[in-house]
């Protein structure tokens, strides 16, 4: 791509009425220049077994080239027919639950030999009617696909093959690593092996999630083979990731491993929804995007995000262009909203797109059009902004399983809950970061790198996180770290395991705390603000320094945060759930003495900074207004002086002093 993309998406058959000539030329007056079609509507595509319709494709595909409006193609995969689900009933997907009914998008086996047989047989007919078309620039492989909680016989069995295949067909190793002679769960011929549904053991549950991940890369991998043959060169195959949700995008995506699935693009996606108005403050954007920058350590796509969305997200006026650019700022590509219209019926009646139901200009509209404008004047300085970061955080989707395997007490805190506690920790304090995942080998890269509750990992994890603190890095772990190993087997060496070593310290019994607060190392914090929350583990150090001790009469021995040299670098272990405040104490401490800390972290949330440099080899630095007030922030020299400043909304530089209006931003060429 030579230019940003920003578009929505489009569906010619939803429409109440005849209107694409005039919805194109509203697009192209608010300065849309990409759109994305087809993927949700494979019974209008196909409204019999074997009887073809793409009149609605082929009707947006030739107004477009007259409009000169980029298209991105969608297999269809997503969401059945129900013929389909009528003349073969198991195609839907059979869960814990048993099978689902036909109704909603999403409820099929991905595995089904009939389901893929009309898979690949719609791929290749929309293929063979898009391949010519010069407005097609490229296409998303089926849609947010994950693996459905699919546990029917078939995947059982394929399950037992794999696990076979793993262990070389040696049952003795495989009952010994899972620890199946609990409760009789021993099996002792393959054939014997039970249905997954309904084991008591996380060892076997956790790998079946793995490979239920796995069974989501291979269909991706397997939709790309297909695609790759009508593929011209100058055309990308994406896809739509998306996150776990807490009612908006919020953490590591539990049932796709997106670092493998990625394997199947040439460039990343994702969809990215998060609360608005008074609860807009770009975490989500930020951290989605970031993850979704460090799969391919490269530009991504922002395929879905909300233009007004819920009735609560209905965004203030300049939310929209506050978004936008945050979008950019992280590495994005494109902003592309879901969707152009509001819809007349069914389930997403209520999530609205740029046009509301009545279809006619607004101030969501007009908002768009002055945002494709900025796009459209700034592409060939904003797009492709790439980033160098110093600091990562490492996450993993086998740790997060096996913690929704094994909760922490009381079952408030989870794993993404965890990661996200580090992450807003560092976002608001302006320390731009990486997400990378445990098969991250090329460690050095970093000087910070933050492990949030690795509770299972292989051995050789945990050797190349302690070798980066011993070659001079900074590694920080927190509670929940080490405790078994890949297949969720508790470890017999002290914990943390793998890590109690280079921490300088360890612990063989935890607790939920029970009013304990944390003394020491305060920051000057209040006792609310140093109450230990939901989980901690009683450390006991072994050559490391004790930061910071519990604060409670029975607890007050046993170290809640400690520091230990090791090699050249350091490492902070932190045994505990703190408060957001201290916890962005802690960091920032942590930062600073790893050297990463400027002017930018003495400017905190709700300003935010991010920087990148942009083709031409220039800085680009955004500063933003997470706020429905006025922010004023003292700059020092090396940031007052900008050779440019290429686009203002609500800014305002007097001498060393930047003023920003509420959810307001400036944009600069350093």
């Amino acid at each position: 791509m030579d230019h940003l993309l920003y578009g929505c998406a489009y569906y010619d058959e939803y429409m109440p009425y005849e209107r694409l000539d005039k919805d194109l030329a509203m697009m192209k007056k608010a300065g849309i220049n990409v759109i994305r079609i087809a993927e949700s509507t494979w019974s209008t595509e196909e409204p019999e077994d074997g009887v073809f319709d793409f009149s609605h494709v082929t009707k947006v595909l030739e107004a477009c080239e007259r409009e000169k409006i980029n298209v991105i193609i969608g297999t269809p995969t997503y969401a059945i027919p129900a013929w389909m689900a009528k003349k073969y009933p198991d195609i839907m997907v059979t869960d814990k639950s048993g099978r689902r009914p036909y109704g909603a998008r999403q409820i099929m086996d991905i595995t089904h030999h009939a389901y893929r047989f009309y898979c690949e047989r719609i791929i290749r007919k929309l293929m063979e009617v898009v391949k010519d078309y010069s407005c097609v620039i490229g296409f998303q492989l089926d849609n947010e696909t994950k693996h459905f909680g699919t546990s029917s016989e078939n995947v059982q069995q394929a399950f037992v093959s794999w696990i076979k295949k793993q262990y070389q067909g040696d049952i003795e190793r495989f009952n010994h690593d899972f620890g199946l002679d609990y409760w009789s769960n021993r099996i002792n011929s393959w054939e014997q092996f039970p249905s997954v549904r309904g084991t008591i053991n996380g060892s076997l549950g956790c790998a079946f999630e793995q490979f239920q991940r796995s069974l989501v890369t291979e269909f991706l991998m397997w939709q790309r083979s297909i695609v790759q043959e009508y593929l011209r060169e100058d055309q990308f195959v994406t896809h739509n990731f998306d996150f776990a949700w807490k009612g908006h995008s919020y953490g590591v995506q539990p049932d796709v491993d997106h670092p493998s699935a990625s394997k199947a693009l040439t460039i990343a996606g994702c969809d990215i929804y998060h609360p608005s108005q008074d609860d807009l403050t770009g975490k989500e954007i930020s951290f989605c995007g970031d993850m979704t920058r460090s799969l391919k350590k490269d530009n991504y796509l922002v395929i879905e995000t909300e233009a007004q969305g819920f009735p609560e997200w209905t965004p203030y006026s300049g939310q929209l262009k506050l978004q936008a650019f945050s979008h950019l700022a992280s590495g994005a590509d494109s902003v592309m909203y879901w969707h152009w219209h509001s819809i007349h019926n069914a389930c997403e009646t209520y999530w609205k797109g740029i046009l509301s139901h009545d279809l006619q200009e607004n101030a969501i509209y007009r908002e768009v059009s002055q945002i494709g404008k900025s796009f459209e004047a700034l592409s060939d300085k904003l797009i492709h902004l790439k980033k160098t970061n110093q600091a990562a955080i490492m996450v993993s989707n086998e740790a997060l399983t096996a913690l929704n395997w094994f909760q922490i007490p009381g079952g408030k805190t989870s794993y993404n809950d965890i990661v996200r506690w580090i992450y807003d920790a560092l976002y608001e304090q302006n320390i731009e970061c990486d997400i990378i995942w445990t098969d991250e080998t090329n460690l050095d890269a970093y000087k910070v790198i933050f492990v949030p509750a690795l509770y299972s990992a292989p051995k050789e994890v945990f050797e190349r996180l302690s070798a980066f603190a011993a070659n001079g890095g900074t590694l920080v772990a927190t509670f929940k770290t080490g405790f078994t190993d890949e297949h969720v087997k508790v470890n017999c060496d002290r914990q943390p395991a793998g890590l109690s070593e280079c921490m300088g310290a360890w612990y063989d019994r935890f607790t939920a705390p029970k009013n304990v607060g944390l003394s020491g190392e305060t920051f000057g914090l209040s006792k609310d603000e140093l109450q230990v929350q939901d989980f901690m583990e009683l450390v006991e150090p072994a050559g490391a320094k004790v930061l910071a001790f519990y604060d409670h009469y029975m607890w007050k021995e046993y170290a809640a945060v400690t520091k230990n040299s090791w090699g050249k670098g350091t490492c902070y272990y932190i045994a505990c759930k703190t408060s957001s405040a201290y916890i962005k104490k802690l960091t920032a401490s942590i930062v600073k003495e790893a050297g990463l800390w400027g002017w930018k972290q003495e400017i905190a949330f709700p300003v935010i900074i991010k920087e990148g440099v942009n083709q031409e080899g220039k800085k680009i630095r955004y500063l933003f207004n997470y706020s429905g007030k006025e922010q004023s922030v003292k700059l020092p020299k090396e940031a007052s002086k900008v050779s440019r400043v290429l686009k203002e909304e609500g800014a305002v530089l007097k001498k060393d002093r930047l003023t920003l209006a509420p959810w307001g931003f400036v944009v600069e060429e350093v």
